[in-house]
């Protein structure tokens, strides 16, 4: 009598699952994907912990150059007073992008070493940035290559070489 219990008990919870009254649906169309804020562009700071992004917010990124310049501001006050600091130093520059890949020309010498957390700054931002003004380029697919005026060049690098240092 006791094992007809749990075998009734089963039973009986198995038909009033089936029988709830929702219908069963197809797949429902409602747009494009989610894209929100891991979309939009970032500048890339050094911390502690590592390289950290920063939205930009106010910003119209139209090409490479515009996103050097603010970065080369340095963190906004409230990234300073969480640790953010900046380590980039750029003689002139001028930076192009074609799909995955990107360059940065500079007038002068570099002053990183190339491993550095300053050039992860330069690598991750430009890299960002490529992927925002190139939809259907992925930040992970930009490969950024530094290219001192005198001197070899740096790279290519991805992002992805400079993140969890």
């Amino acid at each position: 009598m006791r094992r007809r219990r749990p075998a009734g008990a089963a039973v009986a919870l198995g038909i009033l699952l089936a029988g709830c009254g929702v219908p069963p649906t197809g797949v429902v169309e409602a747009g494009e994907p989610a894209s929100g804020l891991t979309r939009g562009a970032r500048l890339y700071f050094a911390s502690a912990g590592g390289l950290r992004p920063v939205p930009v917010d106010d910003t119209e990124i139209t090409n490479l150059d515009t996103v050097l310049k603010v970065l080369l501001l340095g963190p906004p006050p409230g990234g300073r007073s969480d640790g953010l600091t900046s380590y980039v130093e750029l003689p002139g520059f001028s930076a192009t992008g074609t799909g995955t890949r990107v360059t940065l020309n500079l007038d002068g010498p570099y002053p990183g070493s190339g491993r550095d957390q300053g050039t992860g700054q330069l690598v991750c931002t430009l890299a960002r940035a490529q992927s925002v003004l190139v939809p259907e380029v992925r930040i992970d697919d930009v490969e950024v290559t530094v290219r001192p005026a005198g001197s070899s060049p740096l790279g290519p690098y991805r992002c992805a070489d400079f993140l969890d240092r």
